[in-house]
């Protein structure tokens, strides 16, 4: 990449910041909205027991409500796509001098660095709450999956998006995947022996069960099924494919 690549790159991710930093109503809403279902599903259901469940309801469903607020966000990459599309700003980009790639780079650096940021602020909020670190080195591995998250979702986003024109569309689409997944993903419940085959082969299925189930191990170091470095091959192995995909078809898209 040459000089006006990596340019491209910041000025596309500053840009990113400056927008989320002054739409307060959205600063506010992806923050308080995850809040809502640790406050009231984590300490609501605090009496509930599940079986093969340890320890209280609230660190179980701590590292689901994490992942939540990073998919949430990430949503809003894909709504600026189409906004940037329906102003002209994203045909300005693209006959710019500089390679597509540093446009996608410089958009999946600014949505990931927003997820991120709002998954920190609700972990820091649930171990305030109680929910046990399992280590240092846990909370770090927790870390570097959040980002992988991050990506990935973003990934996602641009993969809808960069086939899509209207708002009502992608919002709808995106809530038909998004709520399926995070129902499936043992965000709400654990996945033992006791639930039906059938709903065991699901959510082995679905990529954010291991994403889950990997902030899980990692942070509490209980009710994980698999172990946090296996979860963490899987959940790399998907960034790669997705973020390849989000690339692909973000070059293939007309503004």
């Amino acid at each position: 990449m040459n000089q006006k690549n990596y340019q491209a790159i910041y000025v596309l991710w500053l840009r990113q910041m400056k927008r989320f930093l002054r739409a307060k109503s959205r600063v506010l809403t992806t923050i308080v909205q995850p809040l809502f279902f640790l406050f009231i599903l984590g300490f609501g259901f605090n009496i509930a027991v599940f079986p093969g469940m340890q320890g209280s309801y609230i660190n179980f469903i701590a590292p689901g409500i994490i992942a939540m607020a990073i998919l949430f966000s990430s949503m809003f990459t894909g709504v600026s796509v189409l906004w940037d599309k329906q102003s002209g700003f994203l045909q300005e980009v693209l006959v710019a001098p500089v390679s597509r790639l540093s446009i996608v780079i410089g958009r999946t650096l600014g949505g990931a660095t927003i997820a991120l940021f709002q998954g920190i602020i609700i972990m820091i909020i649930a171990i305030a709450l109680g929910v046990p670190i399992a280590s240092t080195g846990g909370l770090l591995l927790t870390l570097v999956i959040m980002v992988l998250l991050s990506f990935t979702a973003v990934g996602f986003g641009l993969v809808i998006a960069s086939k899509m024109h209207d708002f009502e569309g992608f919002q709808s689409i995106m809530n038909l995947i998004l709520m399926p997944l995070l129902f499936l993903s043992s965000m709400f419940y654990p996945v033992t022996e006791s639930l039906p085959g059938w709903l065991q082969m699901l959510s082995y299925c679905n990529p954010l069960f291991y994403m889950i189930d990997g902030i899980r191990g990692s942070l509490t170091g209980v009710n994980n099924v698999l172990h946090p470095l296996v979860d963490l091959g899987i959940i790399l192995t998907l960034c790669i494919i997705i973020m390849g995909l989000g690339t692909y078809f973000f070059n293939k898209s007309e503004a």
